[in-house]
């Protein structure tokens, strides 16, 4: 299985593997299991740093990196098509980063992990439930 992970599913995995169900803990430990990014979770994480909703210590920056490091992660790039399909779903809200993170999922054909229950209600993609 090839999985997309949600910006919160990559910070829960460094800083609170507990909140994390034992089926996504299960699934993020299994070797056959690809495991993806979009470097849109690495902007809204940085995000959320400059907001002040997280801390990341000794700097958002050099916490990202040596996350990022240590995960054997594969890079699911932004490109046109994603940007593309990114406006054509339906979503009830118009969050970007939800939107490109899901295009993402359809565009690599990838699950996306989540625990945002506006995502699992849209069935926009395929998805596994994180909690």
């Amino acid at each position: 299985m090839n999985l997309l992970l949600d910006t919160h599913i990559l910070l829960w995995s460094q800083l609170e593997p507990d909140k994390l169900g034992t089926n996504a803990r299960a699934l993020l430990d299994d070797t056959d299991t690809g495991i993806w990014l979009s470097p849109i979770s690495c902007w809204e994480t940085l995000l959320l740093a400059d907001k002040g909703r997280i801390i990341l210590s000794p700097s958002p920056e050099e916490w990202l990196r040596h996350a990022l490091s240590t995960i054997a992660l594969k890079q699911a790039p932004l490109n046109n098509e994603v940007a593309i399909r990114s406006r054509s779903i339906a979503l009830p809200h118009q969050d970007p980063a939800d939107r490109f993170l899901i295009a993402t999922a359809l565009v690599y054909d990838l699950t996306l992990m989540t625990a945002d229950d506006r995502i699992l209600n849209s069935q926009a993609c395929k998805l596994i439930a994180a909690a």
